[in-house]
């Protein structure tokens, strides 16, 4: 309904100050289309580091090394492979994120963790490579560690709030 309602009201804006429609609708859509075409390589690339990492072991072995900080801090080890991906891939974080859920039940400390982290954090690089690409951002020195460092005060903060409202 509210889609409708917000489409017709364009169309009602665009026929009372007599634009052409069409042609803007085309011009919009070359406009995405050249984005697209900016940032399709980028999403490539993070899409098969990924797929390398998972499938080479590399992300076990690094949740195994990280395990002992993530007790330090107060974040249940088990959520390792989540706080791996999430900065990488949203579907791969979500596929993780059901794995935890399923393996530990979701009312368990280990799987409320595992959703609230799920929706406190940001696919980091994806978000970074997407909106830098479409803005022509090429020197992103300081915005990957900025993001990081948010992404790491979302997970222990969800880690901190599951314990402490969802006892």
């Amino acid at each position: 309904m509210t889609m409708a309602l917000l489409l017709t009201g364009i169309l009602a804006y665009g026929f009372a100050r007599k634009t052409d429609l069409f042609s803007a609708m085309l011009d919009g859509a070359k406009e995405g289309l050249s984005v697209l075409f900016r940032i399709v390589p980028a999403l490539v690339a993070l899409l098969a580091v990924i797929a390398m990492l998972r499938a080479s072991g590399a992300m076990d072995a690094a949740a195994d090394l990280l395990r002992p900080v993530f007790d330090l801090v107060g974040i249940p080890p088990e959520c390792a492979p989540l706080i791996i991906i999430r900065p990488l891939s949203g579907s791969g974080a979500l596929a993780v994120g059901a794995e935890i859920i399923a393996a530990y039940g979701p009312d368990s400390l280990i799987g409320r963790t595992a959703a609230v982290m799920l929706g406190s954090t940001e696919t980091t690089f994806y978000c970074v490579g997407v909106i830098c690409g479409a803005a022509g951002i090429s020197k992103t020195r300081y915005i990957i560690p900025a993001a990081l460092c948010a992404d790491a005060v979302g997970f222990w903060a969800a880690s901190w709030a599951v314990k402490l409202l969802m006892p």
